[in-house]
């Protein structure tokens, strides 16, 4: 391991070549920056996700970004004209795609080193854990890890899943002194804190809980927070300023999984300073491989295993629409489809699919439950998946019913204005 500065680090890059980077909280700001001060680059092809700054690097002619998840700089980036494609692939595909890419560097951020003299992969453990580690030890290739004395030093769960990387993995270390990102805990407004109490009655003590991001989940955590039960377990992609609160109440135990006993599982955490201050060297939370965190087989071995996750729209099928709008990408798969089945397989375990019942589009309120899918629609997750949809109006339990029945559900959580027309004069979806 040598230790350069973030020019001399960003210099390593060639004109033509190919990068790999973390999802989100992963990627190494500082480098990106500098990357961006390049005007030479004829064909660089860069894979990440989520994008949380708008990096000049992506504006320059010759870059090209792969990515596996929009999020807002994506979007901009994409509509301003600039390359920007997206790779369908859910979280836990993300691993193969680095893998048949095969970069020449890969870079990553990471904590100071701690005690044991090993760097924490910090906020992100996702996908690229093997790929970095395949990366530090083929001396054709590179990997630069930037070291950021404001990211919280996490924990794994070794010998198999340190969370680290040592310095005999690292070709070059450098330092950054950019504040990491945070993301504004979410304020609920009447309509999320109405669909929060409304899946508030099917999750039971001692459940184990998958929240994502925004505003219902964060509701449904302050709720959860307040409220009389507790005992709760996590089993979740995303770690959240929401589920910091539910640990802070004493309703996290992790006690009654059945899986992970003793510790609240995840991928990657998102949130307010306060949540990285609370994780630091935090023993209760333990950051793993996405192909383990988001594999429904291993979600399904939970106990009262209970997955809230949200969408733009769904028809009286049971089709869910959570990652493009219009046909074009929004965000992305995520671990959507991983926690809406993993989360449904035993009976006593509740997916939660949780949506507005309307949006406004063009200055007109439209229903996001709709009879059927407007024509150039992409599906998220398949009807045969759902189990319950929650809006503000009420909770559809889809499981074990026939297709006219969903469809009667579903309407009857629609916004009053729309339900009519949702099973009106076109009758039932499917005839005796």
């Amino acid at each position: 391991m040598e230790t350069r500065s973030i020019e001399e680090a960003a210099a390593l890059l060639r004109p033509e070549d190919d990068l790999a980077i973390p999802l989100g909280p992963g990627q190494p700001g500082s480098l990106l920056h500098a990357l961006g001060t390049r005007d030479d680059f004829r064909n660089l092809r860069v894979f990440g996700a989520l994008l949380l700054d708008l990096y000049p690097l992506f504006a320059k002619p010759g870059v090209r970004l792969l990515s596996g998840f929009f999020g807002p700089a994506e979007r901009v980036l994409r509509d301003a004209g600039h390359h920007v494609e997206f790779v369908p692939g859910d979280f836990r595909r993300f691993a193969s795609v680095v893998e048949s890419l095969r970069p020449r560097v890969m870079a990553t951020a990471v904590a100071p080193a701690g005690p044991d003299g090993r760097y924490s992969l910090s906020l992100h453990a996702g996908a690229t854990v093997a790929a970095l580690q395949r990366c530090g030890r083929d001396p054709e290739r590179v990997l630069i890890a930037e070291v950021n004395p404001g990211l919280p030093r996490t924990l794994g769960l070794p010998p198999d899943h340190p969370h680290s990387l040592g310095p005999d993995e690292i070709d070059v270390l450098t330092e950054s002194e950019r504040p990491p990102p945070t993301l504004d805990e979410p304020v609920p407004g009447p309509i999320e804190r109405a669909i929060a109490a409304n899946l508030l009655p099917w999750i039971r003590d001692g459940a184990t809980l998958q929240t994502g991001i925004g505003g219902i989940p964060n509701a449904v955590a302050a709720l959860l927070a307040e409220g009389p039960g507790g005992d709760y377990g996590i089993h979740s992609e995303m770690f959240t300023t929401g589920l910091m609160r539910l640990h802070e109440a004493g309703k996290v135990s992790n006690l009654r999984k059945g899986l992970y006993q003793g510790f609240s599982v995840t991928t990657f955490a998102l949130g307010t300073a306060a949540l990285h201050a609370w994780l630091h060297e935090r023993e209760e939370v333990r950051f793993l491989p996405v192909r383990l965190v988001n594999d429904p087989s291993v979600i399904a071995r939970n106990r009262h295993m209970v997955a809230i996750n949200g969408a733009l729209s769904i028809d009286l099928h049971g089709q869910v629409v959570a990652d493009t709008l219009d046909g074009r990408q929004f965000s992305g798969i995520g671990g959507h489809e991983d926690f809406v089945s993993g989360a449904s397989m035993q009976l006593d375990d509740r997916s939660m699919v949780c949506l507005p019942s309307t949006a406004r589009v063009g200055g007109k309120r439209v229903s996001r439950i709709r009879r059927r899918l407007a024509a150039g629609s992409i599906v998220t997750t398949p009807r045969h998946q759902l189990d319950l949809v929650v809006t503000e109006h009420g909770v559809a339990e889809l499981r074990g019913r026939t297709v006219d029945e969903r469809a009667q559900a579903l309407a009857h959580v629609a916004h009053p204005d729309f339900r009519e027309a949702l099973l009106g004069s076109e009758g039932p979806l499917e005839t005796p």
